[in-house]
C-alpha cells in the first residue's frame, strides 16, 4: 500500500507512475486520496484541540473545588461535558474519514521502478537475456500432454489428468511412478540449491487468514482467484510468498538480522477463473501445483542488489536443468498489482514451440511492508519500512513440461538432466 505522506508530497510523480501502469483516472484517484487525507488530518487537529481543552478544564475543576468555588466548578463541569460530547462526535468523524481514506488507498497499485519499460500488455515486455540452444527434436516428437500417454511401465499416463478430474476437478492432475519421483526430486533439488545460497528453509501453513492475504496484497485485489473456506474464513495459498512474508507482519526486524532470506516448498492453489484455450492444455495451467519460493526482506538501499542476486539464482537453476530460457522485464501495463519491478523467466517448450513462463522475481519495495507494518530500526534509532522481494525458484508444472518435451530421444525415452539424476535415482523415463 502506498503511503499517504508520500502521495501528498509527490502528487505528480505518483500520478505519472500510475499512468505508466495504465491505471484508470490516475489524477482523480490521487487527488481523492489527498483530499480525504486532508479532511482526516483536519478532523484530527480539531479533535486534539478539543481533548486538550477538556484536559485543561478538568484541571480547572480540581483547582476551583479546592478553592471552594463550587458555582464556577459546576459551570466548568458543564463545559467539560460539552467538550466530551464534541470529542465523541469528532472521534466518530475521524474513524469514518480514516475508513474512507483506507478504502481508496487499497485501490492504488504500487508505483513502477524507473527501469520499468513503457507498455500496455505482455507484447510490450522487454527481453533482457536469452540463453541456451533450442533443441532439435527427433521425428514423431510430441507435446507433453500426448507424450505422457506413452510413458511409464504399465501405468500410463504417468501424469493423469482424467483421474485427477475424477477425484477432484479439472486442473488437479495425479502424478504416478517416475513422474511423481521427478516432482519430488525437483523440489529437493531446488530447496538444496536455495540452502547453498543462504536461504533458511521454512515449512509454512498452506492456508492463511484474511489479514495475511491483505498483508501481501492478494486481498482485496485477487480474492476471486483464491480458494476460500467460508466456514473458517481461511484461504488456500496461491504461493508460499503469502505465509512466509507474513511471518514478519507487525515485526520490527533487528538490523543485524538483515537481510532475511527464506525459502519454502508448498503446493499452490489458484482458481484461474476465465482461463481457456490451447495455451492452458496439460501442465500449462493448473489449479494445484508445486512451487519452491524464495523470499527476501532487506534494507531499501540494498533491495535492488538483492533482486539481481535472486535473478542470478533462478538463472543458475535453469542452466543446471539444461533448459533454454529467456528473461523479460515486465512493462508497466503487465506488472502485478503489488510489484515495483518484475522479471519473468520463460523456458522453451520444444513440443509446443513456444515459451512458457516458469518464474517471476519481484521487488515490492515498501508496498507490502506498509501493509504488514514490517519495519526495522536504523543506527540512529529511526523506524523505517523494509523492502520485500520474492521469486519462484521454481514453479514445477511448466518445468516438467519443458523437461519432457525438450529431452525426447529417438528411441522414445526421456533423458533426465544430470543435475537431477542423484535426486531421481534414474536417468531416463521409458
Amino acid at each position: 500500500m502506498l503511503q499517504t505522506a508520500f502521495i501528498r508530497e509527490n502528487r505528480d510523480y505518483t500520478i505519472a507512475g500510475l499512468e505508466k501502469r495504465y491505471f484508470k483516472d490516475a489524477a482523480e484517484a490521487v487527488d481523492l486520496v489527498i483530499s480525504l487525507d486532508k479532511k482526516r488530518r483536519e478532523i484530527q487537529q480539531e479533535l486534539d484541540e478539543v481533548l486538550a481543552a477538556s484536559n485543561t478544564k478538568a484541571k480547572e475543576i480540581g483547582a476551583l473545588m479546592k478553592a471552594g468555588q463550587k458555582t464556577e466548578a459546576e459551570a466548568a463541569k458543564a463545559e467539560t461535558a460539552d467538550l466530551k460530547e464534541k470529542s465523541k462526535a469528532l472521534e466518530e468523524q475521524h474513524k469514518e474519514a480514516e475508513e474512507a481514506l483506507f478504502s481508496e488507498l487499497v485501490k492504488l497499485p504500487n508505483l513502477p521502478h524507473e527501469s520499468v519499460p513503457e507498455g500496455r500488455s505482455a507484447e510490450d515486455n522487454v527481453t533482457v537475456l536469452e540463453s541456451g540452444s533450442k533443441p532439435s527434436l527427433p521425428a514423431g516428437s510430441l507435446p507433453h500432454w500426448e507424450l505422457i500417454k506413452k510413458l511409464g511401465q504399465g501405468q500410463a499416463p504417468i501424469i493423469d489428468f482424467e483421474l485427477g478430474n475424477k477425484i477432484a476437478a479439472a486442473g488437479f492432475p495425479v502424478y504416478k511412478g517416475k513422474a511423481a519421483r521427478l516432482q519430488r526430486a525437483m523440489i529437493a533439488f531446488f530447496l538444496d540449491e536455495a540452502g547453498k545460497a543462504g536461504y533458511t528453509e521454512i515449512q509454512p501453513p498452506i492456508v492463511v487468514n484474511a489479514d495475511s492475504g491483505f498483508g501481501t496484497g492478494q486481498l482485496p485485489d485477487k480474492e476471486g482467484q483464491m480458494y476460500h473456506d467460508a466456514q473458517d474464513d481461511l484461504y488456500l495459498i496461491p504461493t508460499a510468498e503469502v505465509p512466509v512474508t507474513n511471518l514478519y507482519r507487525d515485526v520490527i526486524v533487528p538490523e543485524a538480522s538483515l537481510p532475511v532470506k527464506n525459502v519454502a516448498y508448498t503446493p499452490c492453489f489458484r482458481r484461474e477463473a476465465g482461463s481457456w484455450g490451447a495455451h492452458v492444455r496439460g501442465l500449462n495451467r493448473l489449479h494445484q501445483f508445486d512451487k519452491v519460493e524464495i523470499v527476501q526482506i532487506n534494507r531499501p538501499e540494498d533491495s535492488y542488489k538483492a533482486l539481481d542476486q535472486m535473478v542470478e539464482h533462478v538463472k543458475g537453476l535453469l542452466e543446471k536443468l539444461e533448459l533454454p530460457y529467456r528473461i523479460l522485464r515486465l512493462c508497466g501495463g503487465d506488472m502485478g498489482f503489488t510489484s515495483a519491478l518484475t522479471y519473468d523467466f520463460e523456458v522453451w517448450s520444444a513440443g509446443q514451440e513456444r515459451w512458457l513462463e516458469c518464474s517471476s522475481v519481484s521487488n515490492f519495495e515498501t508496498y507490502q511492508a506498509n501493509r504488514l507494518k514490517l519495519r526495522y530500526k536504523t543506527a540512529d534509532k529511526k523506524t523505517q519500512l523494509l523492502h520485500t522481494l520474492n521469486g519462484s525458484a521454481l514453479a514445477l508444472p511448466r518445468i516438467v513440461a519443458a523437461l519432457l518435451e525438450n529431452n525426447q530421444q529417438a528411441d522414445g525415452t526421456i533423458k533426465i538432466p544430470e543435475a537431477l539424476v542423484p535426486y531421481c535415482g534414474f536417468d531416463t523415463i521409458e
